[in-house]
């Protein structure tokens, strides 16, 4: 048994993304509003995510824009406090993501006892929020002193809106990724949220990494899903969930329920 049919407990996991407005400190929040409607917004689109049949749910400061690569420690302190009155309804495992810094999201998993999380932890990029470096030895030295080994490591080595620095091939980046931080899987993304992933890209990846689990980060929809399951070993989708598959909108039942369908029918078969 791996370590995907440990935590998620079936093949080819869809992980819903559960998308915190924004929060104190940020550009967009609401002061009127305070973080309870955060709470309340986060909670409706939680049980969308759960009724429509997602396998998991990540929270994630996504409304935070622009991001940080090292977050002010209000941003985590309020995803906890979210996180923390949502407990009570989340009947799926989940992970968390503070964009964009890994060290933070390590840290918010070990307070929430998420399962996962995703983040950029190796590579140094030229990005819309700046040079974007990363310390891939440091942030997993502070799992090992946080007693957080439990927490699985999800890569994103082709992040959005930022490209990789080096002139170096997507397999060698996989590969070389693989050997030197030994990660628990590789996500790989298209240019935005809600972009679709390039299946060749996808398939590169995969091919180079062998039994190392590689995820299918961005633009999943019904008439996608297949060919992209067919390589990748799971997905995290975050747009087409949303009312009318609008990035800025509340998740929706019946979209991540159709989704979800296609995902059934594809498991039967496999």
């Amino acid at each position: 048994m791996n370590w995907l049919s440990e935590v998620f407990g079936v093949e080819k996991p869809i992980v819903g993304m559960c998308h915190f407005s924004a929060l104190p400190g940020d550009p967009d929040y609401d002061e009127v509003a305070g973080l309870s409607a955060v709470v309340d917004r986060a909670r409706a689109d939680l049980w969308a995510l759960q009724d429509g049949g997602v396998d998991a749910v990540m929270f994630s400061n996504e409304f935070s824009l622009p991001y940080l690569t090292k977050v002010e420690p209000i941003t985590s302190i309020a995803m906890a406090r979210v996180i923390a009155e949502l407990y009570p309804d989340i009947e799926v495992p989940f992970g968390v993501n503070v964009l964009w810094d890994g060290v933070a999201s390590i840290e918010l998993a070990k307070a929430t006892d998420a399962r996962f999380v995703r983040e950029i932890f190796t590579g140094v990029y030229a990005s819309d929020f700046g040079l974007w470096n990363t310390d891939v030895g440091a942030a997993a030295r502070h799992r090992r002193a946080l007693d957080a080994g439990g927490v699985r490591l999800l890569f994103n080595i082709v992040p959005e809106a930022a490209r990789y620095l080096a002139d170096r091939d997507v397999a060698d980046i996989a590969r070389s990724t693989v050997f030197n931080a030994k990660p628990d899987g590789l996500c790989v993304s298209g240019l935005t949220a809600g972009a679709e992933t390039d299946t060749q890209v996808l398939y590169r990846v995969k091919e180079a990494v062998g039994e190392t689990p590689v995820f299918v980060n961005t633009g999943v929809n019904p008439a996608n899903v297949r060919d992209q399951l067919a390589i990748a070993d799971g997905a995290i989708v975050g747009t087409f969930f949303k009312v009318d598959g609008k990035f800025e909108n509340p998740s929706d039942r019946a979209r991540t329920a159709e989704l979800m369908q296609v995902v059934a029918d594809l498991r039967r078969s496999l």
